[in-house]
């Protein structure tokens, strides 16, 4: 779980933030202040793994605050000025959220925050999910998962001799039983594994035999699991 504060001089702003948070199962939210000179007491005191910070709080620049941290926290800019982005990216933030904040472009921020945090599972690729399904308790290794497909309130295993797997649960919670170093969400419907990515091409993903389309929302997700 993300340990984060959050900056900002707007009341609602503020209260989306928790709310956002309180929705996330990433990220813990665990201090709100209005004013940096707060915020700077906290952070010397106390240990955090993300910071929300505006990039204008009471007429002082938040970027310059930032620059100024000698203990560089992981921050996500927020603000109404979208001219400001490219300043953000500037002093290496790890996302920037334009208001009105839709919950998705959050989602998408904090997805970001984990995988640069490092925050991934250590599992063995021989370990096995286990899923009820049909009822009865499936096993299922890791490396048998061919790709992994959502189907409203349900999801569907795809396993490589071609069964299927269909159990009740939503991908979200499916995708926090999976280690974050095998398996990638590239689409609100599909979840794959990444060692069986052949090629990337325009909006799709190619395994082995089968085309995945990339959803807007995890393009920069995918563009960094190249990158690494």
């Amino acid at each position: 779980m993300i340990k984060a504060i959050a900056v900002d001089d707007e009341p609602l702003a503020l209260i989306v933030l928790e709310t956002y948070c309180k929705r996330n199962n990433e990220v813990e939210l665990i201090k709100t202040f209005s004013n940096l000179k707060d915020a700077q007491k906290y952070i010397n005191q106390f240990p955090i793994d993300l910071m929300f910070l505006d990039i204008q709080v009471s007429r002082t620049n938040g970027m310059e605050f930032y620059k100024k941290l000698e203990n560089k926290i992981p921050v996500i800019f927020t603000t109404a000025f979208e001219e400001y982005a490219v300043d953000g990216f500037n002093v290496s933030a790890l996302d920037y959220l334009l208001k009105p904040i839709e919950y998705e472009r959050f989602e998408e921020a904090v997805y970001k925050a984990k995988n640069s945090l490092g925050n991934n599972k250590v599992k063995d690729e021989n370990d096995f999910l286990s899923i009820r399904a049909d009822y009865k308790l499936n096993k299922i290794y890791y490396e048998e998962i061919e790709y992994i497909e959502g189907l409203d309130d349900y999801v569907k295993i795809h396993l490589s001799d071609n069964k299927k797997i269909t159990a009740r649960m939503s991908m979200k919670s499916l995708l926090e039983k999976l280690p974050d170093n095998l398996f990638i969400r590239v689409h609100r419907s599909f979840i794959i594994p990444i060692k069986r990515i052949k090629s990337v091409q325009n909006k799709s993903i190619f395994l082995e035999n089968k085309e995945i389309p990339i959803g807007d929302t995890y393009k920069s997700v995918v563009s960094d699991i190249f990158k690494n």
